[in-house]
């Protein structure tokens, strides 16, 4: 059993496991019978063969319903896979270019970055400066400059341009 589950199972309480002395009562067909006690709520549910369910615990009373909590169970983890079946992450593609990167290098570099865009990722460029290299920060800048100038048609700058220690960094996300 996932950590997960287990937190969920222990948030929903049921039948001898809800602690208040009165609970709002909902009967099986949705009808509100009213506040009663916990004793009442508890042969009530008995009476028709299912589980007395605390639906909502913060309330004053906690609400409680009397239902099929295998079933209801059952229903929760459907709802939640669906809901994260539709949910899209997005991710931070990091890729690092040096102040002399190559033509040739640059534009496999841009065909991955395309990739990763056209995928809804957000991407993180960087140019990474070593030794000497830091004496001559603009020639990094050109670099990200031309990366954004050859990417400017799919991508829109999230981030500008901007020297952090020894990188130079920007951030691309898609064009809406």
């Amino acid at each position: 059993m996932t950590q997960n589950a287990k937190t969920q199972e222990d948030a929903i309480r049921v039948n001898d496991a809800i602690r208040a002395r009165e609970v709002r009562l909902i009967s099986e067909d949705g009808k509100q019978i009213g506040i009663v006690s916990i004793r009442e709520a508890l042969s009530e549910a008995e009476k028709s063969g299912l589980d007395l369910v605390e639906i909502s615990p913060n309330a004053v009373p906690p609400v409680c319903k009397i239902i099929d909590y295998g079933k209801y169970n059952y229903e929760q983890q459907k709802r939640e896979k669906i809901n994260k079946k539709k949910q899209h992450v997005i991710t931070v593609k990091e890729v690092r270019f040096r102040p002399h990167t190559d033509t040739h290098d640059i534009e496999t570099k841009v065909r991955k970055i395309r990739e990763f865009i056209e995928n809804g990722d957000r991407v993180k460029l960087s140019v990474m400066f070593r030794g000497r290299e830091m004496a001559h920060q603009e020639i990094g800048m050109e670099t990200v400059q031309k990366v954004i100038a050859l990417l400017e048609d799919v991508a829109r700058i999230e981030k500008a341009p901007l020297q952090e220690g020894r990188f130079i960094t920007a951030y691309l996300a898609a064009k809406k």
